[in-house]
């Protein structure tokens, strides 16, 4: 066997063993990021509809999933809601707790986001963001204060206050809510989901 063809079996052997390789690594991680962001959903929808002791999936289609937060004795607590859309440098993934008559957001999580670090990225820091989604009336569309105010006291039960120098970011985020909350008030009214549904978990 000449010195070519042994090297074309030698070098064909190795990348059909490390394509093997590869390929189950790829299996392997794919399953772990599955799990991991499985188990961020569970403690999400905690977080946002407060006592959840279970959670079930009414409804779902891409880029949009209601779930039911429920109470040790089966009674609906309200819902979380995740949603995404294009913020200013990439896709934020988010979730929201709503009461059972879409009418009060709980509060808000971001799950997902690539913004600029240290502007955009305060969407996630609660004390810059997040505590003015807390108790926001949600009967009709949100809207932002802008410029940012100092105190919360300052702002109307439907306002969320701005980032200073990350006002798309703040709005990218009000978009997607308000967006979700136009759909999600849609599918309630057309009865399209109820409090039972599929186990989250």
């Amino acid at each position: 066997m000449s010195l070519s063809s042994r090297m074309i079996i030698v070098l064909t052997s190795v990348g059909i063993i490390s394509g093997g390789f590869l390929a189950s690594v790829g299996h392997l991680t794919k399953n772990r990021i599955a799990l991991n962001k499985q188990m961020q959903i569970e403690e999400a929808i905690i977080s946002v509809v407060p006592g959840t002791s279970s959670s079930q999936k009414l409804y779902e289609e891409k880029d949009f999933i209601i779930y039911a937060g429920k109470d040790n004795n089966g009674n609906l607590l309200g819902y979380a809601i995740y949603t995404s859309g294009t913020g200013f440098q990439d896709k934020i993934e988010l979730m929201y707790g709503i009461n059972p008559s879409l009418t009060i957001i709980n509060c808000l999580t971001i799950l997902e986001q690539k913004e600029t670090p240290g502007l955009g990225a305060k969407i996630t820091d609660k004390e810059s963001f997040l505590k003015y989604w807390e108790n926001r009336d949600s009967s009709g569309s949100l809207s932002l204060h802008k410029p940012a105010s100092s105190s919360i006291e300052e702002l109307s039960q439907a306002e969320i206050n701005t980032i200073t120098g990350a006002t798309i970011s703040s709005e990218k985020v009000l978009q997607i809510v308000n967006l979700s909350l136009e759909q999600l008030k849609s599918l309630k009214k057309d009865g399209k989901f109820g409090s039972e549904g599929k186990d989250a978990s």
